[in-house]
């Protein structure tokens, strides 16, 4: 543990300087430049906000922002997770010349989506209002929320690493289990009301998306707390995949130049 805080802060800068470089990567040459990290997520709002109120007739209270708080929040962990399958490879240029821990590039990564995810989240912000939202302390109890939702990613996104490395094939695995994933993570339609009992239940503790996505909807739309007993179980669980995938990653990365 003192030796992954020592290397987080040694390479802070690199990790710091590389995630701007690539936010600057992406938008150059855009007209709409950084705009386009709130209206990618946008967009899928108005289309499913149209599919369920206009097409099937069935609708939350605050749907657009129901959506948005969905999306933005699987856009992370799926954008981190996909990254990381490959990350390895992509800078095989960097690592085959110097050492550099491996996690920090899924930190990196983590870096640059969760920039992404604090930009279109400043909408949801203006949105509260708009739709009259009551505004109460519960949203304060979104933030254990993010924190398990980045604890799960990184230790997810660690594992997906190494393995990565070694399965060619495995990128594209992911790429379906997280279309799968999606589905089950109630984005848009709400799993306690749309799904039937007890399959809601385990859907919403069996899918760590679900859930998560559920307790911050919770904290921000329902003024309500969110599920507890849930974040402290993926707590535990998210903590396990982090110290899991950081010991095989430090186990394996010696032989990774040689596999790429």
């Amino acid at each position: 543990m003192k030796k992954f805080i020592a290397n987080v802060k040694r390479y802070k800068s690199y990790m710091i300087y590389s995630a701007k470089a690539t936010l600057k990567g992406e938008v150059a040459g855009s007209r709409l430049n950084w705009l386009w990290w709130i209206l990618d997520p946008f967009l899928f709002m108005l289309v499913y906000t149209f599919m369920a109120q206009i097409v099937f007739g069935k609708s939350e209270p605050y749907f657009p922002i129901f959506v948005f708080i969905g999306l933005n929040m699987f856009d992370f962990f799926n954008r981190t997770v996909t990254r990381c399958v490959r990350s390895v490879k992509r800078n095989k240029g960097v690592i085959s010349k110097v050492y550099l821990p491996k996690y920090i590039l899924v930190l990196t990564e983590m870096l640059v989506n969760g920039f992404k995810m604090c930009v279109a989240f400043a909408l949801v912000v203006l949105m509260i209002p708009f739709y009259r939202v009551p505004i109460t302390w519960h949203i304060f109890e979104v933030i254990p929320v993010f924190i398990v939702l980045l604890l799960f990613t990184f230790g997810a996104s660690c594992i997906v690493l190494n393995f990565g490395v070694f399965l060619t094939d495995l990128a594209n695995v992911i790429t379906v289990l997280l279309k799968l994933v999606f589905y089950m993570s109630g984005v848009f339609y709400n799993i306690m009301k749309r799904v039937p009992e007890p399959y809601n239940t385990l859907l919403l503790y069996g899918n760590p998306m679900a859930g998560l996505i559920q307790c911050a909807r919770n904290a921000v739309l329902n003024s309500s707390h969110p599920y507890y007993d849930l974040l402290g179980i993926w707590f535990l669980i998210s903590v396990l995949l982090c110290i899991f995938g950081v010991r095989m990653i430090v186990k394996y990365e010696n032989s990774y130049v040689k596999v790429i």
